[in-house]
């Protein structure tokens, strides 16, 4: 998809504020004991045509309303990740205004997931 350069500038605004993580650095973090919750913040379209093993959908157009019902311990670490990594950004840093402590986005989102090859599901 073709961003336009409006989208493109906030985006590498909002990367700049928060932390990010490669694909392999957040299956890592997933495979370990650690209490992490995956978010896709993807569109119900997106979502339901596949996603990362054992994600949770919270859509950017809702994340704000619903992620502190959802995780309410702003302490928990959330991974955030979209189609390829720019929608997740401005969602970790909306998250982080809100209070949310550790929260990054996975750089390449679901394509970077898919090309590594890692456990997908349909919805």
């Amino acid at each position: 998809m073709q961003h336009s350069e409006g989208f493109l500038k906030l985006a590498e605004a909002a990367r700049q504020r928060i932390d990010e993580v490669t694909v392999a650095e957040a299956y890592a973090k997933l495979s370990s004991d650690a209490p992490i919750h995956l978010i896709d913040v993807r569109e119900d379209h997106e979502w339901s045509a596949g996603h990362a093993q054992g994600a949770e959908h919270l859509g950017k157009g809702i994340i704000e309303r619903d992620i502190e019902q959802k995780v309410p311990d702003k302490n928990t670490e959330l991974i955030l990740y979209c189609g390829g990594g720019f929608r997740s950004a401005l969602a970790a840093d909306v998250l982080q205004q809100m209070g949310y402590s550790k929260v990054c986005s996975m750089v390449g989102g679901w394509k970077a997931w898919q090309a590594a090859g890692l456990p997908t599901e349909d919805s």
